[in-house]
């Protein structure tokens, strides 16, 4: 059965990594008690299968993000990032996600989802080791990620050398997107 947690849905790899891969997950809270939603999903990534190892960040606030840009009239969100050393292929860790999302209350996804919404849990896969894909299903990395201060913020506080591929090093990403708020 590991195997096939490591090979993915579509024959990722066609043999189980030999060593995990480190995977950098967001997480993001705007309803409920988003403190106790945040430690209770870092709770269940801990205890996937193939995975040996979750550094989460400190949790810090920031202000919901809509289609129009940020609402601070939205409830606020709680957000870290925790690194999560796993075997399981993306694919695979992407459902665990949705599903840990879903034991929260959040709606499942769908190609006629309505993004931007208020959530009781979001978890993104923002990056897998160097892995990159342009498959709808699974983007790598995370095309949103280099825009997101909530992300790249608390990545640098449990990985100072911290690279989002193909975009460049986190703390550069970082200082050049909250230069150009300034």
């Amino acid at each position: 059965m590991s195997r096939r947690l490591a090979q993915g849905f579509s024959g990722e790899a066609s043999a189980p990594p030999a060593e995990p891969d480190v995977a950098v997950v967001a997480l993001g809270a705007n309803l409920g008690d988003r403190a106790e939603t945040i430690a209770s999903a870092i709770r269940q990534l801990a205890r996937l299968p193939l995975t040996t190892e979750v550094v989460a960040s400190a949790p810090i606030e920031s202000v919901a993000v809509t289609a129009d840009g940020p609402d601070p009239q939205a409830p606020g969100y709680l957000n870290a990032v925790a690194l999560v050393r796993t075997r399981l292929a993306p694919s695979v860790l992407l459902g665990y996600l949705h599903a840990i999302e879903a034991e929260h209350g959040r709606p499942a996804r769908g190609k006629d989802a309505v993004r931007w919404l208020d959530r009781t849990l979001d978890l993104d896969l923002i990056a897998y080791g160097d892995v990159r894909s342009s498959d709808p299903a699974l983007l790598l990395p995370h095309p949103r990620a280099a825009e997101r201060d909530f992300v790249l913020g608390p990545w640098l506080t449990v990985d100072p050398d911290a690279v989002l591929p193909g975009q460049g090093r986190v703390d550069e990403l970082l200082q050049r997107l909250r230069g150009e708020r300034s």
